[in-house]
């Protein structure tokens, strides 16, 4: 099984270590990090420990965090994935370089990521939390089919909960 993904404009492949600058500047992105690290500037070495994490991930359980790229394009447009929680529904997570915002790249890799994990690894249910205030991505889950199951205030930050279920076959 290939963790390599295709969608119709876009080209998914697992992150690896030697994409550490380039996601790392992508994570630092003010408008990236804002929702993502609750506005922190992450240093190069937890976005090395980041990746790490991600590579253990796909080896383990067939998922991680994906690059996504424009079709016949090496430049990064974004990232998505999953993450591993013990005992607990794999979450969604993505961005995208604020240059490729509005494309609907976003939406785009996180249906092919959970076509992936529902039909290629038989996971049956996928959450994620979302920072209240992060209407765009919002709009992505909602357009995704995801239902909102819950809110809590985390860090004096206000989180939205969702999660989607693997469609009857």
């Amino acid at each position: 099984m290939s963790d390599v993904l295709n969608s119709q404009r876009l080209r998914l492949r697992p992150c690896a270590i030697a994409d550490c600058i380039n996601l790392h500047a992508l994570w630092i992105e003010a408008e990236v990090r804002r929702f993502l690290f609750d506005d922190r500037q992450i240093s190069l070495d937890e976005a090395r420990s980041l990746i790490e994490a991600s590579l253990n991930s796909f080896a383990q359980h067939g998922y991680g965090v994906w690059l996504f790229f424009q079709q016949q394009r090496d430049e990064i447009a974004g990232f998505a994935g999953l993450l591993h929680s013990d005992g607990a529904a794999p979450s969604l997570i993505f961005g995208t370089h604020p240059q490729w915002w509005g494309h609907g790249y976003a939406r785009e890799a996180a249906l092919t990521i959970l076509c992936y994990a529902f039909d290629q690894l038989g996971i049956q249910t996928i959450r994620v939390d979302v920072d209240a205030p992060n209407a765009a991505s919002v709009r992505v889950l909602e357009s995704l089919g995801m239902s909102r199951s819950g809110s809590a205030i985390v860090n004096q930050r206000p989180l939205l909960y969702y999660e989607i279920h693997k469609p009857c076959d």
